[in-house]
C-alpha cells in the first residue's frame, strides 16, 4: 500500500509518501533532484538524481507519473527512453536502468524495463489510476 501527497497542480517535483509492505515501512520525500528515505526503525537515507533523467522507487506507482508529467505522454506518440535512478524497496540501493515509456490512446502508456513491461492508465493529471499487477488507485478521485 502507498499513500502519496501531492500538490493538486503537481508538477512532479516535490511529493510525500509512505509505503507498507509485508515486513516494513517506507517514508519518502522527493525534493527535486534529491529523494530522502527511512525504512522506519531501520535505516535512512538521501539519494542524489545525478545524471539520471527521473527517479524511480521499487513498488511506487507515483513514480512512474514524473515522465508522464514532464514530457506530457498522454497522447499517443512514439516511445520515449530514459535513464531511472532506480531504489530498490526495502534495500534501499540506487542503480542506473533504462526504461521505455510509449504512449498509447486513451492515457495509457506502455512502460517497459528489461523484460517486464505493463500498460498503465492515468488520470488527466498524469497520476496513476491503474498499474495492472502493482496498484489500483482508491477514493473518489480514482478515474
Amino acid at each position: 500500500m502507498e499513500v502519496a501527497h501531492v500538490a493538486s497542480s503537481w508538477d512532479g517535483r516535490s511529493a510525500l509518501g509512505t509505503q507498507i509492505g509485508p515486513d516494513y515501512e517506507l517514508r519518502y520525500e522527493l525534493d527535486g533532484p534529491l529523494l530522502r528515505l527511512e525504512i522506519v526503525a531501520v535505516r535512512e537515507t538521501e539519494i542524489e538524481l545525478g545524471d539520471a533523467d527521473f527517479f524511480d522507487l521499487g513498488y511506487s506507482p507515483l513514480f512512474n507519473s514524473l515522465p508522464v508529467i514532464r514530457d506530457g505522454l498522454l497522447v499517443a506518440g512514439p516511445p520515449r527512453d530514459y535513464v531511472m535512478r532506480w531504489v530498490d524497496v526495502p534495500s534501499l540501493e540506487a542503480s542506473h536502468v533504462p526504461q521505455r515509456y510509449e504512449p498509447l490512446a486513451g492515457r495509457v502508456v506502455r512502460y517497459s524495463s528489461g523484460t517486464f513491461s505493463a500498460d498503465i492508465q492515468f488520470d488527466a493529471d498524469g497520476i496513476v489510476v491503474d498499474y495492472p499487477g502493482l496498484a489500483r488507485r482508491v477514493g473518489q478521485n480514482s478515474g
